[in-house]
């Protein structure tokens, strides 16, 4: 049972267009799913999904997890994402996001510092166990009381929400729809070490109407993304777009290029949501005779400090909107002028869309003191991001911030009056989407003994590229394997002799 009330929340949306369209075609799986999971693509209408949505809440309350308690996701590009999700809010659970890169380590860590009560994977990803990876750190998660999972031979102790999808119940409880409450707990990498960030229903409403009104993305869209959810922006870019449009949301797992153009047109996708490298290679094709169905890219910038000198975008009939990332902090998006060039990004408050007058707010940018971004508004977790309290003052003298400072290098340029973002936070090395502390890769390549060398390369694509140096490179993948490390790091000890 859901109690209703004024401030909508996500599963407060799907419900929306439920009673509205129930036979709509909601949701599509990857062409490949059965490559990457073991199982078959899925079709769900919006009927449909909400029956699977409602079966999965219902095993999760049944499982003991109560209200307002954490259920960590690590879960591919794939329709049991989106499921598990609006399940987890319509059972009154907040989400924590885990990336798929993780593993142990990193997956310990996080489920410490939220105290998850409960984690839900699948059984294999593109050919790596996640299955046991999250047995494993749920043995070192006291908090842990619940591991459940899709997908063929589970290990023992975890249960099979495929057959919890195939079965019927009618566990509910009340949860009023507030979205003031916690929605999604995402995580970051800054100056001061891990951060976990909290948000809110509205959070992430505010930042799916930021970009699709920037977008001008229409109603009733079908959009394909093919950028991975485990992220605020990943979230907002896709699951929220994708409810506040009321169309239909295509899944890509990343990367496949001739598959994506097949997706696209198969299903006549207008909206790509991807990493802007990766949008900008369209235009190296013919656009109109290759995708004829497309009108609107949304690009996101990992490295935004890469977007005013990025390429023209020539493209007429499809537009891009290029979505500035700074790590969890905060995003914001700019569609680009009519000759392709990325827009100039004038400090102050903007609305949404960007240069229409009149508009509600969307955020406001600013230089902060330090001559580094600070981003404020509805779609920024300031609280996340405070600055730690000074021993020395007293409560009252305490620094007070309205904003959250990205430790993005930034300048205003004397002849525009725009910023200019010209240097990533210093002391952090970003591979992708992934994050890490300069000084972090100095203590592993230690672990691994003398002579081991670990750093981070300028890579244009992804942000830095690692690369290792061992005595013996096979033993030093061996040992970062053992200590539950990610594999960035344990690939940059590849022998360069045979790249396979």
């Amino acid at each position: 049972m859901t109690l209703t009330s004024p401030s909508p929340t996500l599963d407060g949306l799907f419900r929306r267009i439920l009673a509205r369209q129930p036979d709509r075609l909601a949701l599509l799986d990857p062409c490949n799913k059965q490559r990457v999971t073991g199982q078959p693509p899925k079709r769900l209408t919006f009927a449909q999904a909400d029956r699977a949505i409602s079966a999965l809440a219902a095993h999760f309350i049944d499982a003991g997890l109560p209200a307002n308690s954490v259920i960590a996701v690590q879960l591919p590009n794939t329709v049991e994402f989106a499921l598990t999700v609006l399940a987890a809010h319509r059972a009154g659970l907040v989400v924590a996001l885990l990336p798929l890169l993780w593993r142990q380590a990193e997956l310990t860590v996080a489920l410490n510092r939220t105290g998850a009560r409960a984690i839900v994977t699948t059984s294999r990803i593109d050919g790596v166990v996640h299955a046991d990876l999250a047995m494993n750190a749920a043995a070192e998660a006291f908090s842990i009381r619940h591991v459940c999972g899709f997908g063929d031979n589970l290990p023992e102790g975890m249960a099979s929400l495929d057959r919890v999808l195939t079965g019927e119940s009618a566990t509910s409880r009340a949860v009023t729809q507030d979205g003031r409450r916690a929605a999604v707990i995402s995580f970051d990498v800054t100056v001061d070490g891990f951060l976990a960030v909290p948000r809110t229903h509205l959070n992430l409403i505010a930042g799916g109407l930021a970009l699709s009104l920037e977008s001008e993305m229409p109603q009733g869209s079908t959009v394909i993304s093919a950028f991975l959810a485990s992220s605020f922006a990943g979230l907002t870019a896709s699951l929220v777009i994708w409810l506040l449009s009321g169309g239909t949301l295509v899944l890509h797992h990343p990367f496949d290029g001739d598959l994506l153009e097949q997706e696209i047109n198969e299903h006549g996708c207008d909206t790509l949501i991807a990493p802007a490298q990766l949008a900008l290679r369209l235009a190296e094709i013919d656009l109109p005779s290759h995708l004829p169905t497309l009108r609107h890219v949304v690009g996101l910038w990992r490295a935004p400090e890469q977007v005013a000198s990025s390429p023209l975008w020539p493209i007429s009939h499809a537009a891009l909107t290029d979505v500035y990332l700074f790590g969890e902090a905060g995003l914001f998006g700019a569609r680009r002028a009519a000759d392709g060039t990325p827009v100039p990004i004038l400090p102050g408050p903007h609305g949404a869309p960007r240069d229409l007058k009149g508009t509600s707010i969307a955020g406001e940018v600013l230089l902060t003191p330090r001559g580094t971004l600070g981003l404020r508004g509805p779609v920024v977790a300031l609280a996340a991001y405070a600055p730690a309290p000074r021993v020395s003052d007293s409560p009252a003298e305490q620094p007070r911030h309205d904003y959250a400072d990205t430790d993005y290098a930034a300048r205003i340029d004397r002849s525009t009056g725009a910023i200019c973002i010209t240097a990533p936070p210093s002391g952090i090395m970003a591979v992708g989407g992934y994050r890490f502390l300069s000084q972090d890769l100095q203590e592993w390549a230690r672990r691994l003994g003398q002579g081991a060398l670990l750093t981070a390369l300028p890579d244009r694509l992804s942000g830095h590229r690692l690369a290792g140096r061992a005595q013996d490179n096979a033993r030093a993948r061996e040992a970062l394997n053992e200590l539950g490390l990610n594999p960035l790091m344990v690939e940059a000890f590849r022998d360069r002799a045979n790249p396979a």
